[in-house]
């Protein structure tokens, strides 16, 4: 899942400074799981910048309502009819930053500002506790790495092996944190799959993670059978 935080007040308020109107939108899916951006996290951001605005003598007036995603047209037609996006100066997205781009997109009259701070795909690993398990680098290596991510678990994301500041399984960058090639050794070793770390591979291919521009999926099937429907 997408994980995302919520940005400081202070930013906020300084991000709406001069919208009168704002419709704090919140998104249903993922950042509703993380606890930043469902439809309890819009009123509550709702409720926190009418009261700032209030105590700091500002002219802003917050609203709230939330959709399933804010990633995919068809829940754009949830959105209330007495709370049309139109209507308002800007809309504050509690959506990942896809949400955000998204929605400018198919809204270009309309402001939509970022509520969130998108950080990374993780998963929840205790109450309150989500880790980043995820690059979304569009080369996926867990297949020879026992299913732990080299590229988002190692804080230099390096690909073959670990690096020499490992000290007692710790990663020199970070003393909390595992050495993730530790833990793709321990993990190998348990399987009886070791002498998968001895196979030769070729340089990897970072083209797939940037410098060709926006990644894009493509389902030809789903396309051509769109088009037939027209």
């Amino acid at each position: 899942m997408i994980v995302a935080e919520r940005k400081s007040m202070d930013e906020l308020l300084e991000t709406l400074s001069g919208y009168r109107k704002v419709l704090v939108l919140g998104c249903g899916s993922c950042v509703t799981v993380c606890l930043t951006g469902g439809e309890k996290q819009a009123e509550e951001l709702a409720g926190l910048l009418n009261l700032a605005a209030k105590s700091k003598g500002l002219d802003l007036t917050a609203d709230f309502a939330s959709i399933t995603r804010q990633c995919d047209r068809e829940f754009f037609a949830d959105i209330p009819e007495d709370k049309k996006l139109s209507d308002y100066d800007a809309v504050l997205s509690l959506a990942c930053g896809v949400g955000v781009g998204f929605m400018s997109e198919q809204f270009p009259e309309v402001t939509v500002l970022p509520g969130l701070n998108t950080t990374f795909y993780g998963a929840n690993t205790a109450d309150g506790i989500w880790a980043e398990y995820c690059h979304g680098c569009g080369d996926c290596v867990l297949a020879w790495t026992g299913g732990v991510c080299p590229i988002a678990r190692c804080s230099k994301s390096l690909i073959n092996g670990s690096c020499g500041g490992t000290d007692k399984g710790k990663c020199e960058v970070d003393k909390d944190m595992d050495c993730a090639w530790l833990v793709i050794y321990k993990r190998l070793e348990s399987l009886g799959r070791l002498e998968d770390l001895r196979k030769l591979r070729p340089p990897r291919n970072w083209s797939t993670d940037r410098g060709k521009g926006v990644r894009r999926l493509t389902h030809a099937e789903m396309v051509a059978s769109e088009q037939e429907n027209e």
